[in-house]
């Protein structure tokens, strides 16, 4: 059978069989579009969860001085516990493992510019803190520095929107607002962020000022809540114990009293996530840190020809004569028997031909490889199933791209491997049909 046989054969089967191949188009396409969906709404939830997650800070804690629980060395529960700045200097000193900074708030303050008036959430804190919250200046500003703190000098820096209510589109930086009479010079506003859990209110709606000046201006020493970071994630749990030991010590509390010392640990939601949205990944098969895995592959390309394969298998053995069934059971075949020995043989030759034809479809399939992350370039042989896979038309791609001669030799024979299998798949499945159609009864 020549090549313009099978052409011949297969235009007609497209043309006696249209609900057939409509139907398998659809799936086809279904099966590319699903795929492509399910990794794209997963890839964007995690980015979108994770940069939300950030607006808070980066494995960040926050500990906020409560009261006591258990009797401890002779003293009775429900003492409280106060601390200062003298406690975060202790914790430095203590601790060299952590970052850490104290904050002192106030609500409902005084703000007011002309004719605007506002009553905006107030934090006092050091240069640290924005790098740990993840506070970013705009452009021609700056947050605190330690020489704002050392000269205590009346400078505030504003959050995003506070800005915008305060002063509208015009320049802040460098302008006065008063904040409960007294001017402070305005020398930075927030970078807007993505923010969406906060402790006590957002960042876009407060003002931020040295913590010496606050001190000094409304007479506070005890800050209202720790902000700490360990260097390295998996550090966190150990900084945290070594918080409680140290303060434990100097305010004569347990060190294992929970509650004299609530603690916020923002990486639990971290392990949530990754064990969220690793979980996702597993069911996908991406498994490794880029999502490029060979398993990633192949659950890709079965989950886009499944319905190929289905269709397929359905409209075969639909195909199978009413009459073929009926004479079955009025010769005492049981259902079982019917289908086993005179519907499934009948089918067969369909079934085979849409199996062979989604196989041969998934070799030279390339789009939904590369949204799973298919690299564009391999220069080793795969070592199990969570190596770095790639496909032959992106390979063959990228070799007909290099400069070198040999590049376009190994191209050229990478695709006559490719046109061979893809030819042979679908004269295998010609040939196999036809037999079948002539063994049948």
């Amino acid at each position: 059978m020549t090549s313009l046989s099978f052409l011949r054969q297969m235009l007609q089967d497209v043309r006696h069989q249209k609900v057939r191949t409509l139907l398998t188009l659809f799936g086809i396409t279904w099966g590319t579009v699903a795929v492509s969906l399910l990794v794209a709404f997963g890839e964007g939830l995690e980015k979108r969860i994770r940069k939300n997650q950030a607006g808070l800070g980066e494995n960040i804690v926050i500990a906020w001085p409560s009261r006591t629980s258990i009797p401890y060395q002779g003293l009775g529960k429900g003492r409280r516990i106060r601390l200062t700045e003298d406690d975060i200097e202790l914790l430095r000193r203590e601790i060299p493992e952590g970052s850490f900074s104290g904050e002192m708030e106030r609500d409902k303050s005084a703000f007011r510019r002309e004719r605007v008036r506002l009553t905006p959430d107030m934090s006092a804190t050091s240069p640290i803190f924005a790098v740990m919250r993840n506070i970013i200046p705009a452009a021609g500003g700056r947050y605190v520095n330690d020489l704002d703190i050392n000269r205590r000098r009346r400078v505030v820096f504003l959050g995003d929107k506070l800005k915008q209510d305060l002063f509208g589109e015009a320049d802040a930086v460098g302008r006065t607002v008063m904040i409960d009479n007294t001017p402070f010079l305005v020398i930075g506003v927030m970078e807007k962020k993505a923010q969406d859990s906060s402790y006590s209110g957002r960042d876009k709606d407060k003002a931020f000022m040295p913590e010496a000046t606050f001190s000094g201006l409304f007479g506070e020493r005890y800050v209202s809540n720790i902000i700490f970071q360990a260097r390295d994630r998996s550090l966190t749990p150990v900084v945290t114990r070594r918080v409680y030991e140290v303060l434990s010590r100097r305010h004569q509390f347990d060190p294992k009293d929970k509650e004299a010392l609530g603690m916020w640990d923002t990486t639990e939601a971290e392990k949530f996530f990754s064990v969220f949205f690793g979980t996702f990944r597993a069911f996908l098969g991406i498994i490794d840190t880029n999502g490029r895995t060979i398993i990633s592959a192949a659950l890709t390309m079965a989950l886009l020809i499944l319905p190929l394969l289905i269709i397929n298998a359905r409209e075969a053995i639909r195909a199978v004569p009413q009459s073929l069934r009926q004479a079955s059971y009025g010769l005492g075949a049981t259902k079982w028997q019917t289908i086993w020995h005179h519907v499934l043989p009948n089918a067969l030759p369909g079934i085979l031909t849409g199996t062979i034809l989604g196989m041969s479809r998934a070799m030279g399939e390339t789009a939904p490889l590369i949204v799973v992350g298919a690299s564009t370039f391999i220069v080793s042989d795969p070592t199990g199933p969570f190596s770095k896979f790639t496909a032959l038309p992106i390979q063959i791609y990228n070799w007909t791209q290099q400069p070198g001669e040999q590049f376009r030799d190994i191209a050229a024979a990478a695709i006559l491997v490719l046109l061979i299998l893809l030819l042979t798949l679908n004269a295998s499945a010609i040939l196999l049909r036809n037999y079948y159609r002539r063994s049948s009864p």
